[in-house]
């Protein structure tokens, strides 16, 4: 797997006895960081073990990164070029084969062009996509809530 700066210089802070870990780079055909770094930023100051893998990371470094990982909640990408649908053409394998079995959850500018709809939401759910965030504020609360399904769903592996 690739190595960056900020994935080299990886913060972990404690929030009581667990560190909750997310995954979170940017869709493989863009190159736009700031957004990652914001994120990043944000997500540490509430108490999570980032692993970012920043700009261009496509959905086999994701599950790379899962298979290292495999205690992370999430997989969350960005996208600002628009072009999250193609580049995450490959969701669908990678979750049949077991490789990503977190949620993933996507955000940012999901379609190019100025009109934006409910379709282009629902082809990214078709891909595997579990949670599609219009407002990044949205973030820790979604991560709340993906969390608390899945203590109910399994509370031993929760725990």
């Amino acid at each position: 797997m690739r190595q960056n700066t900020e994935a080299a210089a990886e913060i972990q802070v404690e929030t009581g006895s667990e560190t909750r870990t997310v995954i979170l780079g940017v869709a493989a055909s863009d190159s736009h960081v700031v957004a990652n770094h914001l994120i990043a930023h944000a997500l540490r100051a509430e108490g999570f073990h980032v692993v970012n893998l920043g700009a261009c990371t496509s959905v086999a470094e994701f599950a790379e990164a899962h298979a290292e990982h495999p205690e992370a909640e999430a997989v969350i990408i960005g996208s600002l070029n628009g072009h999250a649908h193609g580049d995450l053409q490959d969701l669908p394998a990678a979750r049949a084969a077991g490789r990503l079995g977190c949620p993933v959850i996507l955000g940012g500018n999901l379609s190019v062009g100025s009109y934006k709809g409910a379709a282009d939401h629902e082809r990214l759910y078709a891909l595997g996509v579990d949670v599609v965030l219009s407002d990044l504020d949205e973030l820790p609360a979604t991560l709340a809530e993906l969390r608390a399904r899945a203590t109910m769903a399994d509370p031993v592996a929760a725990s």
